[in-house]
């Protein structure tokens, strides 16, 4: 049984879910931007909770939905809801994205921020576990999916954020352009100094501005982690 993952000012249970909290998904939650101070956020493929969780402490947003399509992680979701300090503020809809994003373009509803840490291994890792599958790979929620589903509902000054593998970020930006979202911040990961960049960090939107690009190293050794991180992170993990 999965222990659950203490934060500053909540706590993550992920004993019903395929998918445990990563790395990735507190660097996403941590680094997009609210400085136009968003109304309405959805965090697609919810997984635990933890990027909606942490978005919820960061902004006073009156509106943070999450739609998840696992049934066992989208009852751990709704329980994190519950149990943080913001349950009025929280909602997790049970749903395909596809499905969501297609209903919510009807009722011409949007939201000014939509962020995504998104199924990444293409079929050809697939395992067993149907559950991780359709957590972890591509086959359950196509990039392109992604992105046509975002532009529906996104709104017209709102930003869309996510985390992809690095090798993949030429192919995003350039499905991103076809459907009129341009990068706007990009922010590439690696684990330490001497490794190679891994993740790539990106935030898009419907305008065409001057790129902001950054870098950010995690550890300088093990478990010794750059300044840079801690500051990003502090705010959420207990030990920063």
């Amino acid at each position: 049984m999965s222990k659950p993952f203490i934060f500053k000012e909540f706590i993550v249970n992920q004993d019903k879910t395929a998918m445990k909290i990563g790395t990735d998904a507190v660097l996403l939650g941590a680094w997009c931007s609210i400085d136009a101070y968003p109304d309405s956020i959805l965090d697609i493929g919810a997984g635990t909770g933890v990027i909606s969780l942490m978005l919820t402490q960061r902004c006073d947003a009156m509106t943070i939905d999450a739609v998840e399509v696992d049934i066992n992680a989208y009852e751990q979701t709704v329980e994190n809801f519950e149990n943080s300090d913001w349950g009025d503020r929280l909602y997790c809809y049970n749903s395909t994205f596809q499905e969501f994003a297609e209903e919510i373009s009807e009722e011409e509803e949007t939201y000014d921020l939509i962020i995504s840490n998104p199924p990444f291994y293409t079929d050809m890792y697939e395992t067993n576990d149907d559950s991780r599958n359709k957590a972890r790979f591509t086959s359950s929620l196509s990039f392109e999916e992604l992105i046509s589903g975002v532009v529906k509902i996104l709104s017209e000054s709102g930003n869309f954020s996510v985390v992809i593998p690095f090798k993949e970020e030429e192919n995003f930006i350039s499905l991103a352009k076809e459907n009129n979202l341009f990068l706007n911040r990009v922010c590439r990961v690696k684990g330490n100094e001497k490794s190679e960049v891994k993740r790539s960090l990106m935030e898009f939107s419907f305008n065409k501005i001057e790129l902001k690009e950054e870098s950010l190293i995690i550890e300088i050794e093990r478990h010794q982690y750059t300044e840079a991180y801690i500051n990003l992170t502090k705010d959420f993990y207990l030990k920063m």
